[in-house]
């Protein structure tokens, strides 16, 4: 154990608070909290840990802790620390998933909307609906049942949905506010499970439509009772109250959790929520904290946990009752959540050690082969270019062998003219890290270069003798299939003998692919736009937006030659400009 970690765990405090774990580079790697800082902290460097943990604790060089009053302080300051650092290693508070809700405003004449943000702005919410294509036909039946406003139109201009019923906004006489009142009433119940009296006078009216021989009428209300029967056959009863409830179980083996979520509204099971990530049982109340603060999910009426939770920390920090039941239907309701947890997880276990296998696994096993520590986060490198025309470099990010796509850049070469490669190499190199020193940003553990030993010696020669970096670099050399053949690194360069198998070779076959396709990519845009730009944007008064306007109306540069003077002003350029367009075009 390194001698300074050694030093802090011997003076740790027994108190509630977080601690945040940093690597080599002084980046947060992880935030946790505890009850108890000193037997949660030296758990990590003492005793036997599951694969995430022991690959956390590799990288760990140094630790700081926050000593506060509560656990409840613990646990909102894990929240925002968390939210503030973006730690790889926790890996369940990158979940930004959010539900839709269907949302009733608060207007003089209000809409029915689809939403993922609740809002303090005295508007009706209900769900969340995990299920996206239930809640948008949920809103499609309602807008054929009910003639809230749907467009802006002031009244007495007609939109089409008035024509057709679904619209009271825009008539001559508006709904009144209690007619307002009435009909949201109305969806209020039909949202919250009171679906048989809408269907029964939907009944009524097929029949009497049916009788008066106004059979289009009849058949979009049977179609319309035939959705209330499909809502009614998904949500089942299985509480006989009516009551919102949240209903919390988890699995937890080998270093993975599985997070179930029943939604009960009104006494009813409507939907559920899977979440997988990587932590142990203590993150999960961390998780249902998460949950609500975090990705501002509408807290229930109550929320019931499995056992052995804590749920008196939950009630004081969301301020709901929450309980984890002994007996009777909720308690079923959580063994049931629990239970498909379990089944989830399990199914999961395959697919995980796959995903394993190609990343991590991978990572790892090239490091050893490079004999450097395990390149965690590694940078490539590729150069695009015909016959020295519009050079462009690209440069991709993964992160555990997974792209990391925020991470990419762009390089349009500005000092390199011709074909020439190790000078393209030097100034993308010299450019990007640069800029990682000056900014702060953390370093690569492995630089890849799409080339052989030239691209590699330019890019070293940048690093070590410019920039005062020490940063591995390989490269990768293609076969004339223009398929990765091998991977060369040292000094003086050796090929590295990777088995074509192997899930290291399908590694850097797809980093080198992905930098490729990205290089490509760029230059094909550039030299795309190019083409447009090489006469149009030459001509004084021809901006963006008129160049957009002449190619769209005439197709090409040829056909706005051959136009008429008349053809162009009539698009709205003025005369001037027009004449000076047709002379250029012309020389």
């Amino acid at each position: 154990m390194k001698e300074k970690i050694q030093e802090k765990l011997a003076v740790l405090p027994s108190e509630p608070g977080c601690y945040l774990m940093k690597d080599k580079n002084e980046t947060v790697i992880y935030v946790g909290k505890s009850k108890a800082l000193k037997n949660r902290v030296r758990s990590y460097f003492i005793g036997a840990n599951d694969k995430k943990t022991q690959r956390l604790v590799m990288e760990i060089v140094d630790f700081e802790y926050i000593v506060t009053n509560t656990e409840v302080e613990a646990l909102i300051l894990e929240l925002n620390l968390i939210k503030k650092y973006d730690p790889k290693y926790n890996i369940m508070l990158k979940d930004d998933k959010s539900y839709p809700y269907l949302k009733i405003t608060n207007e003089r004449h209000p809409r029915l909307l689809i939403t993922r943000k609740i809002k303090k702005d005295k508007a009706k919410y209900f769900g969340p609906y995990p299920n996206v294509i239930a809640a948008r036909e949920t809103k499609r039946l309602l807008d054929r049942l009910y003639p809230l406003r749907k467009c802006n139109n002031k009244p007495g201009d007609y939109c089409l949905y008035y024509h057709i019923g679904q619209c009271l906004a825009c008539s001559k006489s508006p709904g009144t506010k209690e007619r307002y009142d009435e009909i949201i009433k109305e969806i209020s119940r039909f949202l919250q499970g009171a679906y048989k009296g809408v269907k029964n006078d939907l009944i009524i009216k097929m029949n009497q439509a049916s009788e008066q021989m106004d059979y289009e009428r009849a058949i979009e209300l049977r179609e319309s009772i035939t959705h209330i029967e499909a809502l009614m056959e998904q949500q089942k009863v299985v509480l006989n109250e009516i009551i919102d409830i949240d209903v919390f179980g988890y699995s937890y083996n080998q270093g993975w959790m599985c997070v179930q979520v029943f939604y009960v509204r009104q006494g009813k099971l409507i939907e559920r929520d899977v979440s997988f990530y990587q932590g142990s049982q203590e993150t999960f109340i961390s998780f249902v904290g998460q949950f609500y603060l975090r990705k501002n999910n509408l807290k229930p009426k109550q929320i019931l946990l499995p056992i052995g939770s804590d749920a008196n920390l939950l009630k004081e920090l969301l301020e709901v009752d929450v309980h984890t039941p002994l007996r009777g239907k909720r308690k079923d309701l959580v063994e049931l959540a629990t239970k498909n947890a379990d089944i989830s997880l399990t199914e999961q276990f395959t697919l995980i050690e796959r995903d394993e296998e190609r990343t991590i696994v991978a990572v790892e096993n090239l490091g050893n082969h490079l004999n450097i520590e395990t390149p965690h986060h590694i940078e490539a490198f590729d150069n695009s270019n015909i016959q020295g025309v519009d050079p462009v470099s690209a440069m991709v990010k993964f992160i555990d062998g997974k792209a990391d796509k925020n991470g990419y850049r762009k390089y349009k070469i500005q000092t390199v003219s011709g074909p020439d490669d190790y000078e393209t190499m030097r100034e993308v190199i010299r450019r990007r890290y640069s800029r990682v020193l000056k900014e702060k940003m953390p370093l690569p553990d492995l630089i890849i270069v799409d080339g052989g030993k030239g691209q590699m010696s330019a890019a070293l020669e940048v690093l070590e003798l410019e920039l005062g970096l020490d940063i591995p670099v390989c490269g990768l050399i293609k076969d004339e299939r223009h398929s990765t053949s091998e991977l060369i690194y040292g000094d003086p360069p050796e090929v590295i003998s990777l088995k074509r198998d192997s899930n290291e070779f399908y590694l850097v076959q797809r980093i080198q692919d992905e930098v490729h396709r990205f290089a490509i990519t760029f230059h094909r845009q550039l030299r795309s736009k190019g083409l447009i730009q090489s006469e149009l944007d030459k001509i004084p008064g021809i901006g963006q937006k008129r160049r957009t306007l002449l190619l769209s109306h005439f197709k090409s540069i040829k056909a706005i030659k051959e136009a008429k003077l008349a053809d162009i002003t009539a698009l709205g350029i003025p005369e001037n400009v027009a004449k000076l367009t047709l002379a250029k075009l012309n020389e």
